[in-house]
């Protein structure tokens, strides 16, 4: 898919769009910062560099990619999420990072539940995510998300843990979308206290 086509999502609190050479900057704060550091960071200009290069190109080579997350009050860059399969990645990714500063306030879940969504609706049967164990952030994202750990699955290291997402059809009208719809719903309502431990 070429960047040019690359959809842009609509929530409630955000729009998604493909990665924009000017986002560059947050991003590379992002992967030398100490928050990177469960995703191959932190890493020097050179690297990062040749990371957002491989973010753009992923749309072009395999038809999905990551979205650049921005407020739809300000436009600013909160993080990214999508799709996610580099060489030598098992199966297709459901991956997310949230800049600094703008964790907490339920963006991840609002951005990867669009993400998920949209892959579904266009032929994906299923995701993963891949996740340090260390990351407890995103190892409650998983399971706010209902995806599940695979013993089975391989991983990409051997250092991950593979979580499996359900599928289309065991999301469709279930309690599960509801509770996210519902959780997403609180965090976007200014007069609502997010129920739970607020994460990414």
């Amino acid at each position: 898919m070429a960047r040019t086509d690359i959809p842009v999502l609509e929530t409630r609190r955000l729009i998604l769009r493909g990665p924009e050479p000017e986002d560059y900057p947050n991003f590379k704060a992002t992967f030398a910062s100490y928050r990177s550091r469960f995703m191959g960071g932190p890493l020097n200009p050179y690297e990062a560099w040749m990371l957002y290069a491989a973010e753009i190109g992923h749309w072009e080579i395999r038809g999905f990619g990551m979205w650049m997350i921005h407020a739809r009050e300000d436009d600013r860059a909160l993080g990214m999420a999508g799709g996610w399969q580099p060489a030598g990645w098992p199966e297709r990714e459901l991956a997310w990072i949230i800049f600094p500063g703008e964790s907490g306030q339920g963006y991840a879940l609002e951005a990867t539940h669009a993400a998920r969504s949209w892959f579904y609706r266009n032929g994906w049967d299923g995701a993963v995510s891949y996740v340090d164990p260390k990351n407890v952030d995103s190892l409650m994202l998983c399971d706010r998300l209902g995806a599940k750990i695979d013993p089975e699955a391989r991983t990409v290291d051997g250092s991950d843990v593979c979580y499996r997402h359900p599928g289309p059809e065991a999301l469709r009208d279930t309690r599960l979308a509801w509770a996210i719809e519902r959780e997403i719903e609180h965090y976007a309502d200014p007069a609502l206290t997010p129920e739970g431990v607020p994460v990414d």
